[in-house]
């Protein structure tokens, strides 16, 4: 059997990043060792806060070209509320590589897993499973702005979303595409009788795109509605595609009707392997709970499958993902996001069992 070589950029962050990545990079080589099919090399980048409070930058100038070398980024979580305003972290270290690598695709699977109670009272397992598309690199996070007059009473800020043709239809033929390998069903997420300009050109590429898949059921929601029907309706959603900010929303309120974002893995794609992609868990840094080893790794260890089928390695993926599924269902090891009282490393452990 031929052995698969891979590079693999650690960046733990911040806050429980850094507990619950060890967790992650375990799982996966427990599937490595079982599958016997791929070896990893993880090289570890002490870049974020800490970096920040030594240097005034998150990562160095030239983290970009360090990066590019690698098949894939492993990424934890980023942030030091009340040290390091939210925009600095965003600005100088999550959107220099999503827009750097052009990751433009951010794919955020929800799916409640057996044994995990939705706070939705009626839903079950059978009704949440679906996909939200996000736009990655462009939209209402383009960093297009500014401000003026600066502390006076006439100061103003002006922030620009930025919509290109080449942006909108390669997110909505992604998403097409991914519904044609899962239940044929597209949901476009727009607010155009409110935006005008941004959100009735996104309506128009839709349109235009959707006539050539005619196997596939399209729809478009306002946002608003859309969020209401995450709630009341989610057996309804197969894949939605979203420009950045309502993507970014929509998949939060997805973690959430999940059971908890702990949950929720993310991967930022470049799905033309031209860059590496990076994968994380969706979830922040938690500084609440930091050292005190509650943090749920499933996330990051979901986000290490994402990786690893992104990777090839479909085998593994499966085992890893059927690990996360069976210790859920089992109920014995969790931790106390989702009703348990497991330690983030018994967790761990416990998946890399249900692999061995």
């Amino acid at each position: 059997m031929m052995t698969n070589h891979y590079r693999i950029a650690i960046l733990p962050g911040d806050g429980i990043g850094q507990e619950v990545m060890p967790e992650g990079i375990r799982v996966i080589q427990a599937a490595s060792k079982k599958t016997g099919s791929f070896e990893i090399d993880f090289e570890t980048f002490a870049w974020g806060s800490d970096y920040y409070l030594e240097n005034g930058r998150m990562m160095p100038v030239d983290a970009l070209s360090i990066l590019s070398d690698f098949d894939a980024i492993y990424f934890g979580a980023i942030g030091l509320p009340g040290r390091i305003p939210d925009h600095v972290t965003l600005w100088e270290f999550i959107l220099p590589i999503r827009q750097g690598f052009d990751q433009y695709i951010n794919y955020r699977p929800t799916k409640l897993l057996p044994g995990m109670k939705s706070p939705l009272r009626d839903k079950g397992p059978e009704d949440i499973d679906f996909v939200v598309i996000r736009e990655n690199t462009e939209g209402e996070y383009s960093g297009a702005g500014g401000r003026a007059h600066l502390h006076t009473a006439q100061e103003v800020a002006i922030q620009t979303s930025i919509f290109t043709r080449a942006g909108t239809e390669r997110v909505m033929r992604y998403s097409l595409e991914l519904a044609r390998r899962r239940r044929k069903k597209v949901t476009s997420a727009t607010k155009s009788n409110a935006c005008q300009y941004s959100m009735v050109f996104w309506d128009e590429v839709f349109e235009e795109l959707r006539q050539q898949y005619p196997d596939v059921q399209t729809e478009k929601w306002h946002v608003d509605a859309l969020a209401a029907r995450f709630v009341t309706r989610p057996e309804t959603l197969d894949v939605v595609v979203a420009s950045n900010l309502f993507g970014d929303i929509l998949s939060d309120l997805g973690g959430a009707i999940q059971g908890s974002l702990g949950m929720l893995p993310s991967g930022n794609l470049n799905p033309e392997k031209r860059y590496p992609s990076l994968f994380e868990p969706v979830h922040g840094s938690a500084p609440d709970i930091m050292g005190k080893g509650l943090a749920n790794p499933i996330a990051t260890i979901w986000a290490g499958a994402l990786m690893l089928d992104f990777l090839g390695e479909t085998e593994a993926a499966g085992l890893v993902v059927n690990g996360i599924a069976q210790t859920v269902a089992q109920g014995r090891t969790l931790t106390p996001d989702i009703g348990g009282s497991a330690s983030t490393r018994q967790v761990g452990q416990a998946i890399c069992d249900q692999i061995e």
